[in-house]
């Protein structure tokens, strides 16, 4: 959870959502817009073909979902580095079929918007009508500003040559629905349902689950190249971060990154970028050939590497928060997910939940009485009490889900430091008394938080350092300085060298500081 919470939706919203996604494997989501096929012009080609949506609508889905993106993920709060990325994304898409002479007006002046998540997970998207997005996790692995160019040229290409909407067509003409998975930015948790308790609602869920077809993903590597070529830069150095991809992808332990599994591979990227640079350079005449590897390094220095506990992290069966100073205890064996808005733990087989986060409401009766007065839902029980000294109420819910299942949900309001804090642990009403001791462990144990090794405790960060001499990257690996959840070989991956190999005196290196 971040400092200052995102409150995910209305909390009758958030119940019904909860409620459905846990006893569902996939939740299908119907077509938004029109709901159904109409044609319209590409921007790359300048042909008439079928898509899911008019322009118009692709850029007001854009909208609706950029609000979620940015409730799910958060911004990462650095405005220098913000502005840079922003940057160099306006000299790309300049140059790119959005802002030709003969690209029609209303295309040309579409308005694109360029973020910077706060997630250490590799990844970079687009969704339609001219919004992209890359996480701090993709900046720790670049390793200059040609490669970034060439990955936003390649988002900018899947909304140019309006992907996601081709996609929706497809899916119109073949079933008429959409399934929304897991979304971009989400580690693997093993199975679909915490994935879906997990994932994005509405909108955005149902854009980003239109998986890129390979034909998709080689136009949009053609196109990145070639708007990162026209802007002056080597192209070829994109190879290289494909390359990391691979390695990261081959590490037996390692889920596949996100860029992978949602931006299907049409084959070796990393020989393919280097084919196309080539093609391009001839093709535009291109003497430039620029890197920028330096002023890519000064825009990373000091950048958090990897999970930021500043924003919640887990230790030995405890979740803590040190901005928030609050703490609470996690079932033993459940897997905990901490997002911008909310805390999810879950169960071990997936059949139970506890979802955690901050309520719209200023009091805990109010919060409560907001969850019980929904239409379908019964109040089995309610009392007021205290936890750890903070005023709380206590609400036991049932309620049927669309397959007429019965669920149980026990939720835990409670006021601390000018918040509302609540809890909903979920679970199917037959199966309810299993974990009920689980949950109240939980809600009863949220306390304030007074260990000041752990509310003075900061990010793992990166910096720039110089080799000081000639010898193999494993010889600047610390491994007393690496962070608990980085080893040496993915430093190694980082900085886009094998861990044996030698790098030259004086080559900047990415190490955590």
């Amino acid at each position: 959870m971040t400092t200052t919470p995102r409150r995910p939706s209305h909390p009758a919203f958030v119940l019904r959502r909860l409620c459905l996604r846990i006893l569902l494997p996939l939740l299908v989501l119907t077509v938004a817009a029109s709901g159904c096929v109409t044609t319209g012009q590409n921007p790359v080609s300048g042909n008439t073909r079928a898509y899911g949506y008019s322009w118009e609508e692709e850029v007001k889905l854009g909208q609706q979902a950029d609000r979620q993106i940015q409730q799910q993920f958060g911004t990462y709060d650095d405005d220098n580095l913000q502005q840079y990325v922003d940057g160099v994304a306006r000299e790309v898409l300049a140059v790119s079929h959005m802002r030709r002479p003969d690209t029609p007006a209303k295309f040309r002046n579409t308005e694109f918007t360029f973020r910077v998540l706060d997630s250490p997970v590799i990844n970079a998207f687009a969704l339609p009508g001219g919004y992209v997005y890359v996480t701090r996790g993709l900046m720790a692995h670049l390793n200059n500003e040609a490669q970034l160019a060439v990955v936003l040229g390649h988002e900018i290409g899947h909304v140019a040559a309006r992907h996601a909407s081709q996609q929706a067509a497809r899916q119109q003409f073949t079933q008429g629905l959409l399934v929304a998975g897991a979304v971009a930015g989400q580690a693997a948790l093993g199975g679909e349902a915490a994935n879906n308790i997990l994932g994005l609602g509405g909108q955005a869920a149902q854009l980003l689950s239109l998986s890129y077809s390979r034909d998709n993903e080689r136009e949009s590597d053609r196109l990145g190249v070639e708007y990162a070529t026209r802007v002056g830069y080597d192209a070829a150095e994109g190879s290289k971060f494909f390359e990391s991809l691979k390695r990261i992808q081959k590490q037996g332990d390692q889920s596949i990154p996100t860029w992978q599994s949602t931006h299907p591979n049409p084959g070796a990227r990393e020989e393919t970028i280097v084919d196309l640079a080539r093609d391009w350079e001839q093709k535009v005449s291109s003497t430039g050939g620029r890197v920028a590897q330096d002023r890519y390094y000064d825009h990373l220095e000091g950048m958090v590497l990897g999970s930021n506990p500043r924003n919640g992290f887990e230790r030995d069966g405890v979740f803590y928060h040190p901005d928030l100073a609050f703490r609470f205890p996690v079932p033993g064996g459940w897997t905990v997910q901490n997002q911008p808005a909310q805390v999810a733990l879950i169960q071990p087989d997936q059949q139970a939940f506890v979802v955690f986060d901050i309520a719209e409401e200023s009091t805990a009766d109010a919060a409560v009485q907001a969850l019980g007065g929904q239409e379908g839902v019964s109040v089995l029980t309610r009392r007021s009490l205290r936890v750890n000294g903070h005023p709380a109420q206590r609400l036991l819910l049932e309620a049927s889900t669309q397959q007429n299942r019965t669920v149980r949900v026990l939720v835990y309001a409670i006021e601390y430091d000018g918040n509302v804090y609540r809890f909903q642990g979920l679970a199917p009403a037959d199966t309810y008394d299993a974990y009920r001791a689980s949950f109240e462990r939980t809600m009863e144990g949220f306390a304030r938080l007074t260990d000041p090794d752990v509310l003075n405790i900061e990010p793992d960060r990166l910096t720039i350092r110089p080799a000081s001499r000639t010898a193999p990257f494993r010889t600047f690996v610390e491994a007393d300085r690496l962070p608990d959840d980085l080893s040496a070989d993915e430093l190694a991956i980082i900085n886009q060298v094998r861990l044996d190999e030698t790098v030259e005196q004086g080559r900047p290196l990415k190490l955590p500081r």
